[in-house]
């Protein structure tokens, strides 16, 4: 089993560098790629042999489709690396495990051919149909964008998603997800036989969490499909979710294996949202995984049964 890890970052240095050698072995290798605004001289000290940073770094901006060309461009370097991977496993830089690195290798390999991704069809739970019906341009189209956000609070900045998307059903879910090549390889075809798809996900809010969503959601691998391996606290119901304190560990110690049956059904594997002021916590994390131990006992089911 080889693995492909995908971060899509822009700061936490230190915390990407401690992550990444917890994460290294021969099955590993690591592709990087650095918000094109960011001064990327803060993260020379992460290098090896498996790591490899983006040559073409786009500028990223939140919540807009910078970000899936971010990833998009990941993806293409993970596939034509010379480690032939079997999961491309996308990250941000402020998770980070909280079980062992022989752990989550024996996890994948047990349960290889899973998608690990939510879909959500839209409307859904936390996704509403406004996110593809109003119109949002990028940061660099200004004045479009100053108009369209003027226009939306007057209901005037709407469109109908069926005159873009054809049969498409449109999927939403969380950005963070673990696919396989094949997977991966399908999106990279889509992607570039399907340009029309992706100029309407182009002028819609977060499209990160849809436009992959809704392309396997219309495939094969929506069978496969398994929910996120990573860990989110959003009970603040706000727009991020929370930073990982001493009492989501005080849960995660008491659980032999973490699962969230909201977002599930399966085991989770890394949690955030952590940064480089989190650094006295990850000792604790990393007692606790070596504690659960590396190796699965058995190879389970990927829900939670009791």
């Amino acid at each position: 089993m080889k693995i492909a890890y995908l971060f899509f970052a822009y700061r936490n240095p230190r915390l990407m560098k401690r992550e990444i050698e917890i994460l290294s072995s021969d099955k590993a290798a690591f592709f990087i790629h650095i918000d094109g605004k960011v001064d990327i001289s803060r993260f020379t000290e992460i290098k090896g042999p498996n790591i490899h940073f983006s040559e073409k770094r786009i500028p990223v901006y939140w919540a807009e489709f910078s970000g899936v060309r971010a990833v998009i461009e990941l993806m293409k370097q993970a596939l034509a690396g010379p480690e032939r991977c079997d999961y491309l496993f996308l990250l941000s830089g402020s998770e980070y495990p909280i079980r062992t690195r022989n752990y989550i290798e024996e996890f994948l390999e047990a349960n290889s051919g899973t998608e690990f991704i939510r879909l959500i069809k839209v409307p859904g739970p936390g996704k509403p149909l406004s996110r593809l019906t109003t119109i949002r341009y990028e940061s660099d189209r200004p004045v479009r964008r100053f108009l369209s956000r003027a226009f939306a609070k007057v209901g005037m900045s709407q469109r109908d998603f069926h005159n873009h998307l054809g049969t498409l059903e449109p999927y939403s879910g969380r950005t963070w997800w673990a696919l396989t090549r094949e997977a991966c390889e399908y999106i990279l075809r889509f992607d570039e036989d399907n340009p029309e798809v992706a100029a309407f996900f182009r002028d819609t809010f977060a499209p990160e969490e849809a436009y992959f969503h809704t392309i396997l959601g219309n495939s094969k691998f929506k069978e496969r499909a398994c929910g996120n391996l990573v860990y989110e606290d959003w009970s603040a119901r706000g727009a991020h979710p929370a930073i990982i304190t001493a009492k989501h560990l005080d849960y995660f110690e008491k659980k032999e294996k973490v699962f969230d049956l909201y977002e599930g059904p399966s085991e989770l594997l890394f949690a955030r949202k952590f940064s480089d002021d989190s650094l006295a916590l990850f000792s604790r994390i990393d007692h606790m995984a070596k504690q659960k131990g590396d190796l699965l006992s058995s190879r389970p089911p990927l829900y939670q049964t009791s």
